[in-house]
């Protein structure tokens, strides 16, 4: 089966274990996803199969969509919920319109640190590995964009909201938490991470694992190659969108 498949993720399941149930259900071996969400993230999982295994690069470069939870005033290993606790301040009272101007600086094109948490490699190791291992070592920079950022809602006796973010690949929602609240000069993490779209592929469109564990069947739900919309922010005619179809 060649297509391109959305999965609803839920929290408690990495990618790949993902993965490894839509091989079983396809019954073929060539399935991938393309972007990795976290375990404890939900949303939009872009599976990947047969010929369709090929837009792996592609789809690397499509815009993304996220809605996060933040939490002021307490930092973590991780810079999210999952992370043992750095800092922690009580009493915090920041106001929803100081989070919100916080924000102001974050849009558009930026440099973010990626996180220890991350699969981008240093000498040859994922540094999440390092991580495990109690390892930090120095991370370069990386140019970002940020097309969109907003405050959906703020409680201020909880201080946390929920952003909404859209984004270039490669942006680490969990840092631009982080970076938030050392702006508002508390610290921050992300309490929670719910991805809404890749490029052209929303949530709404996606199917969870349950619905297809019940009997919904892959050919009902697998949108075929030359059937799907050309991914976001990729310039690709219609005759070379076909001919990357037919490899």
């Amino acid at each position: 089966m060649d297509g391109i498949l959305i999965i609803d993720k839920p929290a408690g399941m990495t990618s790949h274990d993902v993965v490894a149930i839509i091989r079983r259900i396809a019954g073929q071996r060539r399935v991938g996803h393309a972007g990795t969400l976290d375990p404890e993230a939900t949303g939009v999982l872009i599976i990947l199969l047969g010929k369709a295994t090929q837009l792996f690069e592609e789809m690397k470069k499509t815009r993304k969509e996220y809605i996060a939870g933040i939490k002021l005033g307490i930092t973590t290993t991780t810079q999210d919920a999952w992370g043992e606790t750095l800092t922690k301040n009580t009493g915090v009272e920041i106001e929803e319109a100081e989070v919100m101007a916080a924000m102001e600086r974050f849009r558009g094109r930026i440099t973010q640190i990626p996180p220890m948490v991350s699969a981008i490699k240093h000498k040859g190791k994922p540094l999440y590995k390092l991580a495990r291992a109690g390892q930090v070592v120095e991370r370069q920079p990386r140019e970002i964009d940020i097309f969109e950022l907003s405050l959906l809602s703020f409680d201020h006796e909880k201080q946390e909201g929920k952003i909404r973010v859209i984004c270039s690949s490669g942006t680490y929602v969990r840092t631009l938490c982080a970076d938030i609240g050392d702006v508002l000069g508390v610290g921050a993490h992300m309490c929670s991470l719910r991805r809404m779209r890749v490029g052209e592929f929303f949530i709404d469109n996606a199917v969870t694992l349950e619905e297809l564990g019940k009997g919904m069947a892959l050919d009902e739900v697998v949108l075929p190659i030359d059937k799907v919309k050309p991914i976001a922010s990729i310039p690709l005619s219609s005759d070379s969108w076909q001919m990357m179809a037919e490899r």
